[in-house]
């Protein structure tokens, strides 16, 4: 764990459970009131869009946060790994890749190919040095894509309710109807329990069928960590487990959150992110 000594430790950890509660508790009575700086915009040189984008420099390795299926940069998730990077003192980056958030757009000229090279220019044009990456959800698929294109960029992965080849349940459970719709329209809307449906496109599912990960197996050289709540009645757990199988790594665990639903945004599993980076961070050397 982070210790007061270790260079990485910005003032927020002190190796021990309590210091971490503290900074759990500050986050959650602020974080609404907590201003986000106006975004800065990279453009995707492939598909020539504007990518929003929010930086934080830091000393050591950096992370770059991933988000899911229309989510934002804004989520719990991503601002809790802001905090802890103002405390810490490591490198943060988060985004949003087209049709998301504060990036805007046609959320429909989206695809998996589309936000994979969203993320890739974030990793090749804002992030700096080695890089650890966190998914969330679709993100965890994203990761995985970036980290098989850019190897030698990886300090490590940690996938929150990883969601690889989404796309392959979603074609699999097509009915006579929603085939009919995206025939015709190329679209049906999915309902969700977040909001609005679900747009789910043919060039989406086309993009999925490209980009698949779960259908052979990849060596990493670095630690993976996937964490799943076993109550995530979106992206089952098995979907990490097959991750998992996957993935040849030296240093490869899964943490199984009991209870826990898709979001992992509940204050245990904030706890559980933190002690995972914060291992991560500890175990890779100080880049010089």
């Amino acid at each position: 764990m982070l210790t007061k000594q270790h260079p990485y430790a910005g003032g927020g950890w002190r190796g021990d459970p309590a210091s971490l509660d503290r900074l759990l508790t500050e986050f959650l009575e602020r974080h609404q009131s907590l201003p986000d700086p106006a975004p800065q915009y990279e453009m995707n040189s492939v598909h020539g869009h504007p990518i929003a984008f929010r930086h934080r420099a830091g000393a050591g390795p950096q992370v770059l946060f991933i988000g899911g299926f229309r989510s934002a940069m804004s989520g719990i998730k991503a601002r809790w790994l802001d905090f802890l990077a103002a405390a810490w003192g490591f490198g943060f980056t988060r985004f949003d890749p087209l049709g998301h958030g504060e990036t805007g757009g046609d959320f429909l000229a989206g695809d998996i190919s589309v936000w994979r090279d969203d993320a890739l220019t974030m990793l090749d044009r804002v992030a700096q040095g080695q890089v650890i990456l966190i998914g969330s959800s679709m993100g965890g698929w994203l990761m995985t894509l970036l980290a098989l294109r850019r190897p030698e960029r990886l300090a490590g992965l940690i996938g929150i309710a990883s969601a690889p080849d989404f796309t392959q349940r979603i074609e699999a459970a097509l009915t006579a109807e929603r085939r009919a719709a995206l025939a015709r329209d190329g679209v049906f809307f999915r309902p969700s329990a977040y909001g609005a449906p679900d747009p789910i496109s043919a060039r989406l599912l086309a993009s999925g069928r490209e980009n698949l990960v779960l259908d052979r197996a990849h060596s990493l050289h670095v630690p993976v960590r996937l964490l799943h709540g076993t109550q995530d009645a979106d992206v089952p757990y098995d979907c990490s487990l097959a991750l998992a199988q996957s993935l040849t790594s030296p240093d490869l665990r899964i943490l199984l959150l009991a209870g826990g639903d898709h979001r992992l945004s509940h204050s245990r599993d904030l706890v559980a992110l933190a002690q995972t980076l914060a291992e991560f961070i500890v175990d890779i050397p100080q880049q010089t």
